[in-house]
């Protein structure tokens, strides 16, 4: 099992119409063969001295039975229609594809 974490930067102001796409997508996604969450996160404003900052981000959280099934998943044409109705708010993407550490 996979866990992905990715973070979606967005421009200042366009969180809100991102998010909306994205749960429009979530139901299809959730359907492909391996998938087992595909969740929307975004920042706790917590004002706190420890914590990091990302108002202008959302936080994909995601499991995924393999590799295999993510590469799937990134091929989807949904996937493709997905990127360019946000791609003129989103101003980066970072994917960490983890995995459990060995006891």
């Amino acid at each position: 099992m996979l866990t992905v974490v990715a973070e979606i930067c967005i421009k200042p102001g366009r969180r809100a119409t991102v998010l909306e796409a994205i749960h429009r997508l979530i139901p299809t996604v959730l359907q492909e063969e391996g998938c087992h969450q595909y969740d929307a996160l975004v920042d706790h404003q917590a004002q706190v001295p420890w914590k990091h900052n990302s108002p202008d981000s959302i936080f994909m959280l995601e499991q995924w039975d393999s590799l295999r099934h993510l590469e799937q998943h990134q091929q989807m044409p949904h996937m493709d229609a997905h990127r360019a109705t946000i791609k003129d708010d989103v101003v980066d993407v970072k994917i960490l594809v983890l995995e459990a550490a060995e006891k």
